[in-house]
């Protein structure tokens, strides 16, 4: 059974420095690769759009793989600057975790998922090692709703719950994939 341990970020625009140590102005919707104001302050949560192996695309929150003797912050603080530019200074508690079991495809997926709570820098795309992430956007609850309709549930449901209740103590997430072949799977919460 192969394991995959996960981080990943919730980032606010709120939680953006107003002043960097650089002195350059907090991330914009410029920035991000949207059409506007570079001094404009972005609002809302950061989601990144990810190409997939397949040609497809989706959206996520950024964040990744946790490489061998990483720890789980030091791990997403550095897939968070290679997918956005941005620097992550300062880190919640866990909000919450998502376990998935997927008997069928021999594989077993931990998410531990935190909140940025200090973030300098401006988003910056074109230092993903991987090459998956195309585009990033601040999005509203409504838009993030929208860009996550076509997600496996274990990347939607934690979010979109999280954005809705703002639940206060880590939750737990547990997802089972019934199926042995990729493209013919269902998912079960449990």
């Amino acid at each position: 059974m192969r394991d995959w341990f996960v981080g990943g970020a919730v980032i606010q625009a709120g939680s953006l420095a107003a002043n960097n140590s650089a002195g350059s102005n907090p991330a914009s919707l410029q920035d991000a690769g949207q059409a506007g104001d570079a001094a404009q302050a972005p609002s809302g949560l950061l989601l990144v759009e990810n190409l997939r192996q397949n040609g497809k695309s989706d959206w996520t929150t950024p964040g990744g793989v946790i490489d061998p003797g990483e720890t789980l912050l030091s791990g997403l603080t550095r897939e968070v600057r290679e997918e956005t530019g941005l620097d992550v200074l300062r880190w919640s508690g866990l909000l919450y975790e998502i376990l998935v079991e997927a008997p069928g495809l021999n594989w077993r997926l931990r998410v531990e998922v935190h909140l940025a709570l200090e973030v300098h820098g401006e988003v910056t795309l074109g230092h993903d090692p991987d090459g998956i992430v195309i585009s990033s956007d601040w999005v509203s609850p409504q838009v993030c709703a929208e860009r996550l309709r076509h997600a496996q549930p274990w990347v939607r449901e934690p979010l979109m719950e999280w954005m809705t209740e703002r639940f206060e103590s880590p939750r737990e997430f547990v997802y089972e994939l019934h199926g042995d072949a990729p493209h013919d799977v269902s998912v079960t919460r449990k």
